[in-house]
C-alpha cells in the first residue's frame, strides 16, 4: 500500500527484521491482506460481519480492541453498541487527583502537594480511564466509556492546552479538569463545547485570554490576540474558505481567506474582561480593602487574587467576567459570511462581557466552514488521514443538520456516529487501498497493546505509592515516544493536520500528520520501549528493574501461552485479528509463523510465553501494523 511506504522507508529496522526471517518461497506471498468477501455490498447496518470487522471498528472507536469487546460488539451490532456508549457517563480524572491528595497530605495542610509526582499522577488517571484498569478510589471496575474517552483524546488534539506551558506544568487539577470537560462535552453540542473551552481557566492561561484587558493607549495596553487567532484558525473555521466537502473554495484559481487582521482585533476585544472564578474564596485585605476576586469595587485585585493551591476550585470553574476590564465601547469586526446574523459581521458596542462573548461564539458557530473543518479533524484523528471529499461532505452535512425533527446544528453525537458508520470508514481499506489509513500515534499503539493483553498492576489496580513504575514515570516515557495527553509542545498539537511526509505522500497531494513526530529518535525509542514492555512487564514478572513494582502495568502473556506452545499459526491469526483487524498480509503472517515455529522448546524456560513475546514484538514494530487501515 503506497501510503504505508513512507513508514517502510523510515522503519527499516523492523522491516529488515521481518524480511530476514522470511521463509523460502515467501516472495510468492502477497503483501496485501486477503480481500475475499469484503465488497461492502451487505451494508454497514448488517455489521460487524466478522471478528476482524469488529476489531477494526474498535481500533477507530476505542483505545484498542479486547476479545471481550469484540464478542460484545458482534452480539449487539454497531448501532446498539453506539447507543450504549453514548449513554455511559464519563470517567473523570479530577476524583483520582483528589483521592491521591487525600492519601498523601494531612487534612488542612495547604502546602502539601507532592509536586514532583503530579504530572505522573494525572497521567495515571488518564491510563485508568482510557486503557481500563480498576480504580479503588472510586469503587469502580474497568471504565467502559471507551468511545467517550477516545473522542475526548481526539478533541484534546484539536482544542489544545498543554503541560508545556510554564504555569500549567504545575497545575494538574487545571489540566485534569480541562480533559474531564472535553469528555463531558464529547457527545454534546459543538457550540457548548466552544464556550466551555473558551471559559476554562486552563485555556485562559495557555492562550493568555485570562485577565485580558481592554485597550488603554495611554498605558500602551492592547487586547491580547492569542486566543482570538487560535479559536478561528485551529478550533473552528481555518484560514481559507471551504466547500462543504472540505476542499478550498477558489476564486480566480486562488483560495479565499476566511478572515483578516481586523477580525482578529475584533475577537481580541471581545475576549477582554475574564478572570478566575472566585466564588467562595477566602477574603484577604490590603489597606482595609477586601481582595476577594469577586469584589467589583476593587477591579485591580483581580491581578493579585488567583487560586492559591493546586486543587483550588478556581482552576476547575469557568472564568467569570470582570466588566471593568471589558471593552464595551468599540464596535468589533467578526466573521463576515453569507447569512451572517451580524450586519457585515460587525458586533456593535455596548454589550457585557458575557453578551459579547455569546454573540462572538454564535458568529463562529454558524460559519459554513465549521462543519467540514471539524469533520476533517475528527475523521483524521479517528479513521484516516486522507478522507475523500465525499466522506467529508457526508459528515459535514450531519454537523449542519443532524437529521432529527429539530434539525440540530453541531450535534457531536451525530457527527461521531456518521464518522464511524460511514461506508468509507468501514470499507475504505478495500475501496481506496492506496490512500486509506493513518499512522498509529505512539500513545495509541501502547494503549492498544495494554488493552489487548489485559494489562494490570500486580495488585490489580494502579494504587498511588510514590514508587517508580510505568504508570507514574510518564515524563520519561514521553521523551521516548514523543506523546502524552495534554503534553503537546505547542497549540498546533504534536503534529499538524496538513503535514505531508516528503516523497510519495507529498507528491501525490496527500497528508500524513502523525509522521511529523516519527523521526530518527522516536523510530528507535519506540521499539526499545515496546521491547521492555513485552519482555519485562508480564504477570508475576521480576525479569527487569521495576517489573514487579506496584504501579507497573503487567501484561497477561500467560493467557495465550498454551496456544502459542501448541499452535503458533493459530496464535498469529488470533493476534492478526485482535491487533490488526484482520489486515495482516499473507507475507507477514508467513514470516512470523516461520519465526515462531523455529523457536525450539528446549531453548526456553517457557516456550509458550517466549512465542507470545516474539509475536507481540514483531507485530507491534511491523510497518503493516503501524498503519491503521
Amino acid at each position: 500500500m503506497r501510503f504505508a511506504r513512507s513508514l517502510r522507508n523510515v522503519r527499516g529496522v523492523a522491516l529488515a527484521c521481518l524480511c530476514a526471517l522470511a521463509p523460502l518461497g515467501a516472495g510468492a506471498q502477497s503483501h496485501w491482506p486477503d480481500q475475499s468477501f469484503h465488497d461492502g455490498f451487505e451494508g454497514v447496518a448488517a455489521g460487524p460481519a466478522s471478528d476482524a470487522d469488529a476489531s477494526r471498528f474498535l481500533a477507530q472507536a476505542t483505545f484498542g480492541a479486547t476479545t471481550e469487546d469484540i464478542a460484545h460488539l458482534r452480539s449487539v451490532g454497531y448501532e446498539a453498541w453506539l447507543t450504549e456508549q453514548f449513554a455511559k457517563q464519563p470517567s473523570r480524572q479530577v476524583p483520582y487527583l483528589d483521592w491521591v491528595q487525600g492519601l498523601s497530605c494531612p487534612a488542612g495542610d495547604d502546602y502539601c502537594n507532592v509536586v514532583a509526582e503530579w504530572a505522573g499522577t494525572r497521567l495515571q488517571a488518564w491510563t485508568i480511564n482510557s486503557v481500563g484498569t480498576p480504580d479503588p478510589s472510586r469503587a469502580q471496575q474497568v471504565p467502559t466509556d471507551q468511545l467517550r474517552q477516545r473522542v475526548a483524546f481526539a478533541l484534546s488534539e484539536i482544542f489544545v492546552v498543554s503541560n508545556s506551558n510554564g504555569t500549567l506544568a504545575q497545575q494538574p487539577w487545571a489540566l485534569a479538569s480541562y480533559y474531564d470537560m472535553l469528555a463531558a462535552d464529547a457527545f454534546g453540542n459543538y457550540r457548548n463545547l466552544l464556550e466551555d473551552v473558551t471559559k476554562h481557566p486552563a485555556m485562559g492561561v495557555f492562550l493568555s485570554s485570562i485577565q485580558n484587558q481592554k485597550a488603554n493607549p495611554e498605558e500602551n495596553i492592547h487586547p491580547d490576540e492569542n486566543y482570538a487567532r487560535e479559536i478561528n484558525q485551529l478550533f473552528s473555521v481555518g484560514l481559507v474558505q471551504l466547500n462543504l466537502d472540505g476542499t478550498p473554495r477558489l476564486v480566480g484559481g486562488q483560495p479565499v481567506p476566511t478572515y483578516g487582521q481586523e477580525a482578529v482585533r475584533g475577537f481580541a476585544a471581545v475576549f477582554t474582561g475574564w478572570d478566575f472564578n472566585s466564588i467562595g474564596c477566602s477574603v484577604d485585605y490590603q489597606d482595609g480593602v477586601p481582595l476577594c476576586c469577586n469584589n467589583p469595587d476593587n477591579p485591580w485585585q483581580y491581578f493579585y487574587c488567583g487560586p492559591a493551591n493546586l486543587d483550588d476550585l478556581a482552576w476547575q470553574r469557568p472564568m467569570e467576567p470582570v466588566e471593568y476590564w471589558h471593552d464595551d465601547t468599540s464596535d468589533k469586526q467578526l466573521l463576515d459570511y453569507p447569512g451572517v446574523a451580524l450586519a457585515g459581521g460587525v458586533l456593535m458596542h455596548g454589550g457585557t462581557a458575557q453578551a459579547e462573548l455569546t454573540a462572538a461564539l454564535d458568529n463562529v458557530f454558524h460559519h459554513p466552514n465549521v462543519g467540514p473543518f471539524i469533520a476533517i479533524r475528527l475523521i483524521q484523528r479517528l479513521v484516516t488521514s486522507n478522507p475523500s471529499p465525499a466522506y467529508v461532505q457526508r459528515v459535514a452535512q450531519v454537523f449542519n443538520d443532524d437529521g432529527s425533527a429539530s434539525h440540530v446544528r453541531g450535534n457531536l453525537r451525530a457527527v461521531v456516529r456518521a464518522i464511524l458508520l460511514d461506508p468509507e470508514a468501514r470499507y475504505g481499506q478495500w475501496q481506496r487501498p492506496d490512500t486509506f489509513g493513518k499512522l498509529r500515534e505512539p500513545l495509541l499503539r501502547i494503549s492498544q497493546m495494554w488493552r489487548a493483553m489485559g494489562a494490570r498492576t500486580p495488585a490489580g489496580n494502579p494504587v498511588y505509592s510514590g514508587r517508580s513504575g510505568n504508570l507514574d514515570t510518564w515524563p520519561p516515557i514521553i521523551e521516548q515516544i514523543g506523546e502524552a495527553p495534554l503534553y503537546s509542545p505547542t497549540v498546533f498539537n504534536f503534529f499538524k493536520p496538513d503535514f505531508a511526509q516528503p516523497g510519495e505522500v507529498r507528491t501525490r497531494g496527500l497528508v500524513s500528520p502523525e509522521f511529523q513526530i516519527l523521526g530518527d529518535t522516536t523510530s528507535t525509542a519506540m521499539p526499545n520501549y515496546l521491547f521492555h514492555q513485552v519482555f519485562c512487564n508480564y504477570t508475576a514478572s521480576d525479569a527487569c528493574w521495576g517489573a514487579d513494582d506496584p504501579q507497573t502495568l503487567q501484561m497477561d502473556e500467560a493467557r495465550d501461552a498454551p496456544l502459542a506452545a501448541s499452535d503458533p499459526a493459530a496464535l498469529v491469526d488470533r493476534y492478526g485479528m485482535l491487533m490488526m483487524g484482520g489486515q495482516m498480509s499473507p507475507f507477514m503472517r508467513g514470516v512470523i509463523v516461520s519465526r515462531l515455529a523455529a523457536m525450539h522448546p528446549s531453548d526456553y524456560d517457557d516456550i509458550g510465553r517466549a512465542r507470545v513475546q516474539e509475536a507481540l514484538y514483531l507485530i507491534f514494530n511491523s510497518p503493516e501494523y503501524s498503519i491503521q487501515k
